[in-house]
């Protein structure tokens, strides 16, 4: 059986890890609503989680780890739901839609400077492995900062367009 936070003790090495990480991701959240991440400390992180330093050394070397863990799970509830190499413009609507869906999050990404935590993600989703043959590599590498240059404008504009708008200002790209 697969562990999950609902399968796995609360006391298990698993169920700790799990805690701590909820604890320090939601603290990083209410910290930047405050300040820029620069400004806030390992240790007023781990104060406002309640853990300490070594529980956040045990599972990250950086603050922005934790963003970018938090982003790959927001992706993870979506990108998997999609059929293996989806067509673009399908990716494209579900990908807006889940940023319209978590935009207080991303909004807060882009008034901190951090969207760029973003870009790795995207290049996982679309695929992108330096180990390819060249022309998978350099495929996969386009469609990726295509679609993060496509969303760090978006988030710059305010997030005016809706996730349909977007979808069809790609389609309109396309022919």
């Amino acid at each position: 059986m697969e562990q999950n936070q609902k399968t796995v003790s609360p006391m298990s090495n698993e169920g700790r890890n799990a805690y701590v990480v909820e604890q320090l991701t939601a603290a990083l959240l209410e910290l930047l609503k405050e300040r820029p991440l620069g400004e806030i400390s390992v240790s007023q992180l781990c104060e406002k989680a309640g853990v300490g330093r070594t529980s956040f050394y045990r599972n990250f070397q950086e603050k922005e780890d934790i963003l970018r863990a938090h982003i790959k799970e927001l992706f993870s509830d979506w990108a998997g739901a999609l059929a293996k190499d989806p067509p673009l413009d399908r990716l494209i609507l579900a990908m807006f839609t889940h940023f319209e869906d978590h935009r207080d999050f991303y909004a807060l990404l882009n008034e901190r400077g951090l969207t760029g935590l973003m870009r790795d993600v995207i290049l996982e989703l679309c695929g992108f492995h330096p180990e390819l043959e060249a022309k998978a590599a350099y495929a996969s590498a386009f469609a990726a900062y295509s679609l993060y240059g496509w969303v760090e404008v978006w988030f710059r504009r305010g997030m005016r367009e809706s996730a349909r708008e977007m979808a069809e200002l790609f389609r309109q790209q396309e022919s």
